[in-house]
């Protein structure tokens, strides 16, 4: 069994427009850190069969979440990037406790491949 190769796009922008992503896709009108497009899944998933999805990260809302967590911005990138990704391939922290610990889980192993020698926070 070998491991089917994906791709994703990634958006790095402000906070205007991923508060515009926001209210469209979630009805949420106020900026956010990440969002995720899923590409697997839905009415066209067939589309773009090599398409993970797209992930958008706010440039502006990761700079002041590092800067609230005394982190690096490129460490929060990271950690905003892995959990666009972890909700790409289905992770979802608002499905419950179980779920939410999950995801914790698997971003704090992922993160530890990026940063060994850190101990970065989860928030």
């Amino acid at each position: 069994m070998g491991c089917k190769a994906h791709e994703i796009s990634i958006l790095m922008t402000d906070d205007a427009q991923i508060r515009d992503l926001n209210r469209t896709y979630r009805g949420i009108d106020t900026p956010t850190n990440v969002l995720s497009f899923p590409m697997q899944e839905g009415e066209f998933s067939d589309l773009t069969p090599g398409l993970l999805g797209d992930v958008a990260i706010s440039c502006e809302t990761a700079q002041r979440e590092a800067d609230e967590a005394g982190i690096d911005l490129s460490e929060r990138m990271s950690q905003l990037l892995i959990h666009g990704i972890l909700h790409l391939v289905g992770y979802d922290h608002e499905r419950g406790d179980s779920d939410e610990s999950a995801m914790e889980d698997k971003s704090l192993e992922l993160m530890q491949i990026l940063e060994p020698d850190k101990d970065l926070p989860i928030f």
